[in-house]
């Protein structure tokens, strides 16, 4: 559901009363489409949030820890320029429309005193934070320009103007039993009569009016009697009277706790079919709603690139190796060179000089063979060339055996990234990924702009004897717990034949136990490409049973003496075992 102008109004009289008189401190750009400001009072500091993603466009406080990128994208760097240290002087919402105005006081680079506004459009897929003075755009995050609309442009230069609104009413605006006849003048159900009718409020509202009204949506409206329009006005009444109260920030979620609305009352037209969740505050409201989707999206954008770039490197890995096979099935057939070679040798003498072919009776099979001769050469060269295309066939054979197993090796070592990739929490685990990478040869590396990061932990978790598991979170991590951090009767875990963690339990030299067994069997699934599968297999044996060659790649390791056990996971158990961090 998109944020309507009616609850964006409350939510920005909430941030007016918070952060009026407050100055700006920092200014991020976490991803492409949000931007994070901290503002600090005397007494307290806020982290604003304004997005203009088109499927979570809003601006509210947020409690949440973003990973910024390592360069500070244009209009960061911009709004860090004109605002940063300025004074927030009022933040207002547009009338009847998704537009909130931050005004601030900043200072120059004359050292004058200006007054600088950002606006955050939060209108769909129109989204977008426009930075101006007086009427004048300064820049925008998403520029517009005469391609993309000829209505409005939002270019550097040109005047700020607001865009166009639709012509209908306020649903806040006139007479209730006005907004009643206009809706009783469409041939539809009530609630989408209403929702034609007027503006400044999402569709959940208009229904809550007609199902309060009337009991159900679905009546229509221009068969409406005296007594149901008079009770519809009065349901709109109702509605204005709770919005003009500071209404209440409600969301509605499935019984299954996904978010389906929200809105600034409590709607009684769903019944007992879903959930309704109250927030103390609008901006609680708004990052409760859309947190969850908003990490997934914010990931996705990070992992992008890398994923791309991971996918071309086993596309390209794989049609290699298809290239590798079909080479070595005609390298299995030199052996017919050598018999051409072999039957000119003993024919010598049946050769004319200049001959373009000849046919002899092959001693092998008793059948007669044409043999294609090259006519810039003699019979006993042809003879020799047909053996040392032989041999070069025969050393290709064998360097392709090799390359095959290589190859094999590299195709695997690029799925388990490209899971890691997919599975990555977050960026810090992303840059882990390249550095991998860059070190095996696969991405460049820059030295001036690559900075050293401090690595990230293990997964760590406790069984429920009390054991403690350790889980790697990339290939270069499961390496150093096998090889480095893991001892030798310590029991290892992986699932078997694809992508995943490596899985240790710790046993400092106790037995272990099955429940342990098990529940260290199922991390191990649940960190691995297989985390949806039934009856997945693992194995599992002790650490000293590990051990590794140095033409393999990171994370790759040889075992022969294991066991495996077959595993259904339960996607609730790493929450349940997970140490908590001190």
């Amino acid at each position: 559901m998109a944020l309507d102008a009616a609850t964006l109004a409350l939510a920005a009289q909430e941030l007016k009363e918070a952060l009026t008189d407050s100055r700006i401190d920092k200014i991020f750009e976490p991803t492409r489409d949000e931007v994070l400001i901290t503002l600090r009072s005397r007494t307290q500091t806020f982290r604003l949030l304004l997005s203009a993603r088109s499927g979570s466009a809003r601006v509210c406080f947020t409690g949440e820890s973003f990973e910024n990128p390592a360069v500070p994208p244009s209009f960061c760097m911009l709004l860090r320029k004109h605002l940063a240290g300025g004074r927030l002087l009022d933040v207002r919402a547009e009338k009847g429309d998704r537009i909130v105005f931050f005004d601030f006081q900043c200072v120059n680079e004359m050292g004058d005193l200006v007054k600088n506004t950002l606006a955050a459009e939060l209108m769909g897929r129109y989204s977008n934070l426009v930075l101006f003075q007086g009427e004048k755009i300064i820049d925008a995050l998403k520029r517009v320009d005469f391609e993309d609309s000829e209505v409005r442009q939002l270019l550097p230069g040109l005047p700020y103007t607001l865009p166009p609104k639709p012509n209908k009413p306020d649903f806040f605006e006139g007479s209730a039993i006005g907004l009643v006849t206009a809706a009783c003048r469409k041939d539809l159900p009530v609630a989408e009569a209403l929702i034609r009718s007027c503006g400044g409020v999402g569709p959940i509202v208009c229904r809550e009016a007609a199902f309060r009204a009337l009991g159900e949506t679905s009546l229509q409206a221009d068969q409406l009697t005296e007594a149901q329009r008079a009770a519809l006005a009065g349901a709109i009444e109702g509605i204005r009277e709770e919005y003009a109260a500071g209404g209440k920030p409600v969301a509605v979620f499935t019984a299954e706790g996904k978010p389906v609305e929200f809105t600034f009352l409590r709607p009684a037209q769903y019944g007992s079919a879903c959930k309704l969740v109250e927030y103390p505050t609008y901006s609680d409201l708004l990052e409760g709603y859309y947190s969850d989707k908003d990490r997934a999206e914010r990931l996705r954008q990070k992992s992008k690139d890398l994923h791309k770039s991971v996918k071309n490197m086993l596309d390209r890995a794989i049609r290699k190796q298809a290239a590798r096979k079909e080479e070595l099935a005609q390298s299995e057939s030199s052996d017919r060179l050598r018999i051409y070679g072999e039957l000119l040798q003993a024919n010598l003498w049946a050769i004319q000089k200049g001959a373009r072919s000849v046919t002899v009776n092959n001693y092998y099979d008793g059948k007669d063979v044409t043999i294609p001769l090259d006519v810039r050469l003699s019979p006993s060269a042809n003879a020799q060339k047909y053996f040392r295309d032989y041999k070069k066939k025969q050393t290709a054979a064998k360097m392709l055996v090799k390359l095959l197993a290589e190859g094999e090796q590299e195709i695997a070592y690029l799925e388990t990234v490209l899971y890691e990739v997919e599975a990555a929490p977050g960026e810090q685990a992303l840059g882990e990924i390249r550095a991998e990478l860059k070190s095996q040869g696969y991405l460049k590396y820059y030295k001036v702009r690559d900075k050293k990061q401090k690595p990230a932990d293990f997964y760590r978790y406790e069984s429920s004897d009390g054991f403690l598991i350790l889980v790697g979170r990339n290939n270069l991590q499961n390496e150093k717990l096998t090889l480095h951090t893991a001892r030798g009767k310590d029991l290892w875990f992986h699932t078997k034949n694809a992508p995943g963690s490596h899985t240790v339990v710790m046993s400092e030299g106790r037995d272990i136990p099955d429940a342990t067994k098990e529940e260290a069997a199922q991390l191990a699934v649940l960190h691995s490409s297989q985390a949806k599968g039934v009856k997945v297999a693992v194995d599992y044996t002790e650490v000293r049973n590990i051990r590794k060659t140095g033409d393999l790649k990171p994370g790759m390791v040889l075992y022969e003496k294991y066991e495996t056990a077959y595993i259904t996971p339960d996607p609730a158990l790493p929450e349940k075992l997970a140490l908590k961090k001190k």
